[in-house]
């Protein structure tokens, strides 16, 4: 049998999954320009940015958000505009701020035929992917397939991923309904590093469970092996996450805002797939592994 300590983190994790997915009832997912089409102005002042509120009050900015992006620069994001709009949008802002002096450095523009291909995409390649993990797990740990099932494994697996994938995307729901953070296309790009990252620590500890299974040849009590085998992976674990995580939280805090939430999703996704490995899969094999042996 495993530890106590692993049942009471396996339910927090149920507990936080289903928080996440209320959440995501609820508020939904504030998609960006990226899947649901319209138009990113990045603006920068020169001088001295005016305030917020100065800016959203300008009449033709009105149907419009404003998001402030570092110390002298905002964010215009609107509907699908013309070349002609756009270029009234700047001329506007030069002659309502004057002595602010406006530099534009970006702007996108993304129609919502694109937008929904991009979504279709993106769902797409997150739903491959986890196929994907799960019968590479199934095929490379079929050797110890006559104590547990090898596809078990790969379910095992599967299941931490979306304990991985559902939290960061709980919380970004609330952050959108609360703080208009938006879903964009970096945010997929997060979830699928997270996939890959997390997967990794799963492989790790599942690989240390199969050498110490075909070493000791001890299967009398298959949760002393796996949690024999996540102490002895423990250090490795929790010194690769520590040491990525120290990089993204350098580049929550002092990265551009462009990336700001890329990182912040990173942070959760890495921090939660090191967790899931342990709390989440681990538990997963010993419950199975006792379930099948009851029914022999």
């Amino acid at each position: 049998m495993l530890p106590k300590i692993y049942n009471y983190m396996f339910w927090f994790s149920i507990i936080l999954a289903l928080a996440s997915i209320i959440s995501i009832s609820i508020y939904g997912l504030n998609l960006g320009v990226d899947f649901k089409g319209g138009t990113v102005l990045d603006i920068e002042f020169t001088q001295e940015r005016p305030e917020i509120s100065a800016i959203q009050n300008v009449s033709f900015l009105k149907e419009t958000v404003i998001n402030s992006s570092g110390d002298s620069g905002i964010i215009i994001r609107t509907g699908q505009i013309t070349e002609q709009e756009h270029q009234d949008i700047l001329l506007g802002l030069q002659s309502t701020f004057p002595e602010s002096g406006i530099q534009e450095n970006k702007f996108d523009s993304v129609g919502p035929i694109i937008g929904n291909e991009l979504k279709s995409k993106s769902l797409k390649a997150i739903v491959l992917v986890l196929l994907a993990i799960t019968l590479y797990m199934t095929i490379v740990f079929r050797r110890i397939s006559d104590i547990v099932p090898s596809w078990v494994m790969g379910v095992a697996a599967l299941i931490a991923l979306l304990h991985d994938l559902i939290i960061p995307t709980g919380v970004f729901a609330w952050l959108g309904y609360y703080y208009g953070v938006e879903i964009s296309a970096v945010f997929v790009a997060a979830v699928l590093t997270v996939l890959g990252y997390s997967v990794s620590d799963s492989v790790v500890v599942f690989d240390r469970i199969r050498e110490n299974i075909i070493r000791d040849g001890n299967r009398s009590n298959f949760g002393a092996v796996v949690h024999e085998s996540i102490m002895q992976t423990l250090t490795r674990s929790l010194n690769t996450t520590f040491t990525t995580l120290l990089a993204l939280v350098a580049i929550y805090f002092f990265g551009g805002e462009s990336i700001k939430y890329f990182a912040l999703a990173l942070i959760m996704g890495i921090f939660f797939g090191a967790y899931s490995s342990i709390f989440v899969a681990s538990p997963v094999l010993v419950w199975v592994y006792n379930r099948k042996r009851r029914n022999v």
